[in-house]
């Protein structure tokens, strides 16, 4: 089998890997029917993030069951399943009270740019449809495996409501699903911070109702400004930077929500301004599993087509390709077909 692996900064190879196998009797091997590269891919990539040599890729995943082991029983050969970043038994305390992404004995998936995929912690992790989805449907199904997920739990962990005022900071894939979160919420209006028109006019597809392309302090004046000097009542941070946790917490009114769902990277809070800042503040790695049955219904309802987000498919095997274009900002997500 061949997979994608990372060597170094803008190394991305396409190579010979040693084919997936049950090792353990709670693991599923599925055949992937689509994958992705993620923002969060592009840390390392960059360069930003260390690795410790030759690193296999891909976190987001959907395809079809071909093996279980012998203690699965939730899901079987031929299903059409979608599963979590992270795995998860889903019966833990931790997985109980809805964190399945902090699950005691959670793995991170590493291998789904490839063909074929193992995935441990098959009956907690792994989510069968109802029958095979229609193939129009597969690209907004792989976004519930992460950025969709990612982006409903920041609008949900940011207390979005009926009639709430709501600013998106980060116009990636997360943040552009945040925008559509936020709608299916209730939000009245919805500011989603971006600079870039191609990602504009999509985010006004998903439900944003305002644009604010200023950044910094004169992105904070402008939602200022926009919210007669008050604030959000929920702010969504999808970057992981300095820049946009500061700005996503200025931009938030007194007793509002920040919800903060991008890896961080040198991001440190001074405690006296969060102190006076007067805001909650939660997030995290997103429990997706948590989500994953009403989102993939949402998406088989044809509800929502989260699936927008992919503005560039290409074949498994060009994956580089992939990379380099959302490294140079010219896609926002790339579709990898094996």
């Amino acid at each position: 089998m061949r997979g994608t692996v990372l060597y170094g900064p803008r190394d991305v190879r396409f190579e010979d890997r040693e084919a997936p196998r049950i090792e353990e009797p709670t693991d599923a091997v599925i055949r992937v029917t689509a994958t992705c590269v993620c923002g969060s891919d592009l840390w390392p990539y960059r360069g930003l993030q260390p690795i410790k040599g030759p690193s296999p890729m891909g976190h987001e995943y959907c395809g079809v069951v071909e093996e279980v082991g012998s203690a699965v029983e939730s899901v079987e050969p031929g299903q059409f399943v979608i599963g979590s970043f992270a795995t998860s038994d889903n019966t833990c305390p931790n997985c109980t009270y809805g964190y399945q992404s902090s699950c005691v004995h959670r793995e991170f998936i590493t291998r789904a740019q490839a063909p074929v995929l193992r995935v441990p912690l098959a009956d907690g992790t792994l989510v069968p449809t109802p029958g095979m989805p229609s193939d129009d449907l597969v690209p907004s199904l792989l976004t519930t495996s992460d950025v969709l997920g990612t982006g409903w739990f920041a609008a949900d962990v940011a207390n979005v409501r009926p009639g709430s005022t709501v600013v998106v900071v980060g116009d990636g894939a997360v943040g552009l699903l945040g925008v559509l979160s936020a709608r299916q919420m209730g939000a009245e209006r919805i500011i989603a911070m971006s600079r870039h028109e191609t990602r504009q006019k999509l985010a006004r597809e998903f439900g944003a109702t305002d644009i604010v392309a200023e950044r910094g302090d004169e992105g904070v004046a402008r939602i200022k400004d926009i919210t007669n000097g008050i604030g959000a009542d929920s702010v969504l941070e999808c970057v992981g930077t300095r820049e946009s946790m500061m700005q996503a917490i200025r931009c938030t009114r007194k007793g509002g929500y920040v919800s903060y769902v991008g890896v961080p990277h040198g991001v440190e809070l001074k405690g006296e301004e969060l102190f006076f800042a007067h805001v909650h503040l939660h997030g995290g790695p997103a429990p997706v599993r948590r989500y994953l049955p009403r989102l993939i219904d949402l998406v088989l309802d044809r509800k929502i087509n989260p699936g927008k987000v992919f503005d560039l498919t290409l074949p498994l095997d060009r994956v580089a390709e992939g990379y380099r274009a959302m490294d140079e900002r010219r896609a926002i997500k790339t579709l990898l077909r094996p």
